[in-house]
């Protein structure tokens, strides 16, 4: 990486040099295969992650409903956050992974596109919304829930690789 990449990678991709925010000009990038894993934790008790297990939430099937706003979410990431390119989505897919011991689900997105910018806000809007969602179709018969440690986990892509 030479000194004016080093540069302009600590600088902020928001900001012209003047300081006036901007959208990143990605007109000369190459399309490339970009991928991006994402995880957030849902907490609450056990017994509300057992009525989830065995879909006895009044609501309906809180993980369906949950991953279906993840997928919807990740698509509309340019609606929600101003400055985030549209990108042309080939593939989402939530995972969740439910622990009634310790009272919590932890949920991964995955994001896919061959094009000029990276995936890992769609998949951090996908983990987060489908954490809400949860959250949202369980709050009648638990207080304690939070959402805890929504992250990349990985990405992949474009000129700074892996």
């Amino acid at each position: 990486m030479s000194s004016s990449e080093k540069h302009e990678a600590q600088q902020l991709t928001h900001l012209d040099e003047q300081g006036n925010i901007h959208m990143v000009d990605v007109t000369d990038r190459q399309e490339t295969l970009r991928e991006a894993i994402a995880h957030a934790r849902v907490r609450m008790r056990p017994e509300t992650v057992k009525l989830i297990a065995e879909n006895q939430i009044a609501k309906g099937s809180v993980l369906e409903v949950a991953k279906i706003a993840g997928i919807m979410a990740a698509k509309k990431t340019p609606d929600l956050i101003p400055l985030c390119h549209p990108l042309p989505m080939t593939h989402i897919q939530l995972h969740f992974v439910l622990d009634s011991t310790k009272g919590w689900i932890s949920i991964e997105g995955r994001t896919r596109t061959t094009y000029k910018t990276g995936v890992d806000v769609e998949a951090l809007t996908a983990v987060t919304v489908a954490a809400l969602t949860i959250y949202d179709m369980c709050k009648g018969v638990d207080t304690t829930i939070t959402l805890e440690q929504a992250y990349i986990a990985q990405k992949s892509g474009g000129k700074s690789g892996t």
